[in-house]
């Protein structure tokens, strides 16, 4: 637990010692070290119990069966959704409204694994059987459906990677507004080209003599 208080107080500018425990994050994850150690132990009812309750507590829903590394940091947490496969690793930070869950009914590893320094923004989706690269930020609002390189930035729907980093960036953005937006880009390619166009057919009309 205490790489997870250690990231709340990295990753949080608003928070101080004293605040911590009121971080609803913090007791999600307490709770889910204690029903994840009962799920593979194959205790029955009791995991989905205390995985109910926390989620009843802190509006954070981890299943049982997920697999959580260090320094894990849930942003204000209302509307986390983790599936029971879901694997993270170290030093990933979610914002609220994120799921990590599947894309239907298939059996066996179904849910995302996210590797480490991964910052996925408020209100993602990452569905199904997929990984996220080392180093990647999942841009707020996004659907990720396809496998993500390392450090790489994904947004839209469905995501797409608009930027890929060629090595290691220590510090990954938190502003959202910093974002690039893929669709925008493409009009304005599309303005510029048409602009272009219009310009050779008044050349060319003018060439030929039309008014």
């Amino acid at each position: 637990m205490i790489s997870h208080i250690k990231a709340i107080l990295e990753k949080d500018p608003a928070s101080n010692p004293l605040e911590v425990v009121l971080y609803p994050c913090l007791y999600a994850i307490f709770f889910h070290r204690i029903a994840n150690v009962l799920w593979r132990l194959r205790i029955p009812f009791f995991p989905r119990f205390i995985s109910q309750l926390s989620r009843f507590l802190t509006g954070i829903e981890i299943h049982p069966g997920a697999k959580i590394g260090k320094g894990f940091f849930i942003d204000h947490g209302m509307g986390v959704v983790i599936g029971e496969t879901t694997i993270i690793g170290n030093n990933v930070t979610l914002f609220q409204g994120v799921t990590l869950g599947g894309t239907g009914k298939e059996k066996g590893k179904r849910h995302p694994t996210l590797g480490n320094n991964i910052v996925v923004g408020s209100g993602a989706k990452v569905l199904g059987n997929i990984n996220i690269g080392d180093g990647s930020y999942v841009g707020a609002n996004s659907v990720v459906l396809q496998n993500v390189p390392p450090h790489s930035t994904v947004v839209g729907v469905p995501g797409r990677v608009v930027k890929i980093k060629g090595q290691y960036i220590p510090n990954i953005s938190f502003n959202h507004a910093d974002l690039p937006d893929p669709l925008a880009n493409r009009l304005k390619k599309i303005q510029a080209e048409l602009l272009e166009v219009e310009k050779h057919v008044k050349h060319w009309k003018k060439k030929r003599g039309h008014k």
